[in-house]
């Protein structure tokens, strides 16, 4: 097993006295009125962030989709990486804020495609306002977070994020995709791309692709390959996109190595 994967997993266990509860974070339900509906967002802070000497210390914030799913990976990882105690110093203390899901194909997809079945599809622009303009702004006024903003998505959660990262508006200053499925609606990215301007391109994108198999090769890895590399001609030298293929892993397995990985990148100058 790999050294980060033991200490990651150690880093899980603290001995504390009889009977004390350790906390990985909290909880709230915020009303958003762009998608008239509650969510459930999940927070954690920093091991500083209640230091009475740090209380003017800013921290940037991670917004992670899937939050249910990757909040306790990722907030770990996170805390292992920035955590001053463990003194990895691989990235700042970072506030981890998750986003619990509701409808993921109505929130995660930007079009909507043509199915027999009735569907939600293509809500992904109104569920990115919902961040932008309602959830962020919450977590500004209410946490002491920086103005440094990075966005994670998995899978659908991964098309999200390389759509949002395409989009010269976008709040964001960093990108996480872990195996994007890009394969929903690849003719709009590819248009989408071909129109990038500096604004998108200033901005560092890790992009993690997953081996799901020989059968999965076209409509996963080379579809993958393929869209970097149209990125990679057009710009050269001025993209700062990363991107692993990490041939052990399968889509499921694939979000802890890459998150871990793709905060490094992200984060390499930060010493």
């Amino acid at each position: 097993m790999p050294l980060f994967f033991l200490l990651l997993f150690s880093s899980l266990f603290v001995v504390g006295q009889e009977g004390e509860t350790i906390e990985l974070g909290h909880s709230i339900s915020l009303h958003s009125k762009i998608l008239n509906e509650d969510r459930s967002i999940l927070f954690s802070l920093p091991d500083s962030y209640n230091d009475p000497s740090k209380t003017d210390q800013l921290y940037p914030i991670i917004i992670l989709l899937d939050g249910y799913v990757h909040f306790k990976t990722a907030s770990a990882i996170v805390h292992f990486m920035g955590s001053r105690t463990n003194r990895s110093y691989l990235m700042p203390e970072t506030i981890v804020v998750a986003i619990e899901n509701v409808d993921r194909e109505r929130d995660f997809t930007i079009t909507k495609l043509q199915t027999k079945r009735a569907n939600t599809m293509g809500g992904g622009k109104k569920f990115l306002d919902f961040i932008e303009k309602e959830l962020i702004p919450y977590v500004d006024n209410h946490y002491r977070a920086a103005p440094h903003r990075t966005l994670i998505g998995h899978s659908l959660g991964g098309l999200l994020t390389v759509n949002a990262y395409l989009d010269p508006h976008s709040l964001f200053d960093a990108y996480l995709a872990i195996d994007p499925s890009i394969w929903w609606d690849e003719t709009t990215m590819e248009s989408r791309m071909a129109s990038m301007n500096p604004t998108s391109i200033d901005k560092k994108l890790y992009w993690a692709t997953a081996n799901q198999g020989e059968a999965n090769y076209e409509r996963n890895k080379k579809r993958h390959d393929r869209f970097v590399a149209m990125m990679e001609e057009r710009w050269r030298d001025k993209l700062q996109v990363k991107q692993d293929y990490f041939e052990e892993e399968d889509h499921r397995s694939v979000p802890l190595p890459a998150l871990y990985e793709g905060l490094k990148y992200l984060n390499e100058t930060h010493k």
